[in-house]
């Protein structure tokens, strides 16, 4: 699913105006970035959370030449879904 895909979903559903819902969701992923680019865990209940975390430089190995190497350190995203989701992704698993 594309951000377009999105956009004519809220369109059909939501009954606002294609601008409107382009704007909608323009404005939700603004808000979503704006808070993970300040290390804010994402809750969105029955669905999942989002959370950014802090990866320490380490030691690592180039695959094609062997050589050791240092990664930086950098920030991941990672998502952890929500037991309602896992639930209605697996329905048959107890």
């Amino acid at each position: 699913m594309t951000k377009a895909d999105l956009i004519e979903k809220v369109y059909q559903k939501v009954g606002f105006s294609k601008k409107e819902s382009s704007d909608l969701v323009e404005l939700i992923f603004k808000i979503v970035k704006s808070a993970l680019g300040r290390s804010e865990r994402i809750k969105i209940s029955g669905f999942g959370n989002f959370v950014v975390r802090q990866k320490k430089a380490r030691i690592g190995r180039n695959p094609q030449t062997g050589a050791s190497m240092t990664i930086s350190a950098r920030k991941v995203l990672t998502f952890h879904p929500s037991h309602v989701l896992k639930a209605e992704l697996n329905p048959n698993r107890k």
